[in-house]
């Protein structure tokens, strides 16, 4: 997909467009209206079901206040997964009791109507318990949730539930999770255990209160493996790191922060027993390919967003040094009003690299913006041209490399550049 602002031309593919989704074994969907946002008629309710269960794993918001529904992940589910209730607009945090009551309710109303479905579908049908299912929220802070609306919605979305997938079931049911963001996010890659082909499927969420501390970001990965959930617990931590936990809109972190992988089993391979099993190689690289494309996706529809930007930190001590400095300047908005600005104010990097805390020998410090150097070993390029670098600035997509000169370790961090576009959206976010 290529956009076209002035002379430039962006392969926006780099920015995680979204990619069109078939099928996949085991998986139900549907998105329906709950009337959540009232005068805008659009889906707000998704059920991801999974009618033979699904091994699972998840990681959630590591900030110190969390959504009821996160609450009710964590000290309910099994795992053996049946089921992922998500809906939009209101986010069931700051509830308290009442919000944890109202998922409770929820979840015996999913669960009854899910397992007269098994008796109707299935050959050898399974009685759903409320601890087979997960829930997910998204939407405003503190406002009651809307637990009737939801509920009456139920039926309808359960009668709807399409076990044969195709591109435009897909993008229905990426669609039903947005908030703010102004185009679905999905993601998809192909990849063998043994000699069996494997399918990673995958959709997110996420404009604003962007800065994942994982453990409003949400991103929901499916894959017909037959993989348990302490190996696939432990390939999500690892590939989340560089994915979903480098991308920073705003600097904020959400109450609801989750990712979560289900494996439906009905690929037939050698089973995986250890998650140093070199059979998964494969399928590891796949599923970092799978997140990264959803969380650049995420970056590049941030609120307001006019420019995808990359930052990478390079030849460090150690990453974690080299993960401060990225975000450091990803989230200062000097450098993120500069480039909405189209203006080449490197100082402002400066500024952030320097603000990070991290020990740097200026000598050996160099920074570019592109294509072009600005900064090498700790002084003004000799060759540096502002108006080259000025006409760069125009681009969707803005690449800014520092490299520290102390070590060999790297980091990459995705953002996007702050707008007036950004405050009105949060000024006028709840009508």
């Amino acid at each position: 997909m290529l956009f076209k602002k002035e002379n430039y031309q962006i392969n926006t593919n780099s920015m995680g467009f979204y990619q069109n989704l078939e099928h996949l074994d085991g998986l139900g969907l549907s998105a329906v209206s709950a009337n959540l946002y009232e005068n805008k008629k659009r889906d707000d309710v998704v059920i991801f079901y999974f009618r033979k269960g699904a091994t699972h794993a998840s990681v959630y918001t590591q900030s110190n206040i969390k959504s009821e529904n996160i609450k009710w992940n964590l000290n309910n589910s099994k795992e053996k997964i049946y089921a992922l209730l998500v809906n939009t607009r209101n986010a069931n945090a700051f509830t308290g009791k009442e919000g944890y009551k109202s998922i409770n309710n929820i979840s015996l109303l999913l669960s009854d109507l899910l397992s007269k479905k098994q008796l109707n579908d299935e050959e050898e049908p399974k009685k759903i318990k409320i601890k087979n299912l997960l829930f997910a929220s998204t939407g405003t802070i503190g406002e009651k949730f809307p637990e009737k609306k939801i509920s009456e919605a139920i039926p309808h979305l359960v009668n709807n539930i399409k076990y044969v997938q195709n591109k435009y079931i897909w993008v229905k049911s990426a669609m039903g999770i947005l908030t703010t963001d102004t185009r679905p996010k999905l993601s998809m890659d192909e990849c063998k255990i043994g000699n069996t082909s494997i399918k990673i499927y995958g959709l997110a969420k996420g404009a604003g209160m962007i800065h994942p501390d994982m453990a409003t970001t949400l991103g929901f990965i499916f894959t017909d493996a037959k993989i348990n959930s302490n190996i696939l617990k432990q390939l999500l931590k690892k590939n989340i790191q560089n994915t979903f936990n480098a991308i920073t809109c705003d600097g904020d972190t959400s109450t609801n922060d989750m990712v979560s992988i289900f494996s439906t089993g009905h690929a037939n391979h050698k089973e995986i027993k250890s998650y140093k099993d070199k059979a998964i190689n494969d399928f590891d690289r796949s599923l970092n390919k799978v997140l990264k494309n959803l969380a650049k996706s995420i970056a590049a529809d941030g609120e307001g967003a006019s420019k995808f930007v990359t930052i990478k930190v390079e030849k460090c001590k150690n990453e974690a040094d080299a993960k401060k400095i990225c975000f450091s300047i990803a989230n200062s908005p000097l450098v993120k009003t500069a480039i909405a600005g189209e203006d080449p104010n490197w100082g402002r990097i400066i500024m952030a690299v320097g603000k990070s805390k991290v020990k740097i020998n200026l000598n050996k410090l160099s920074i570019s913006i592109g294509e072009y150097k600005i900064i090498e070993n700790g002084k003004i390029y000799t060759n540096y041209n502002e108006t080259d670098v000025a006409n760069y600035m125009k681009s969707l997509k803005i690449d800014i490399n520092v490299q520290v000169g102390n070590g060999s370790k790297e980091f990459e961090v995705y953002t996007m550049d702050l707008t007036k576009k950004y405050i009105e959206i949060n000024a006028d976010y709840r009508s």
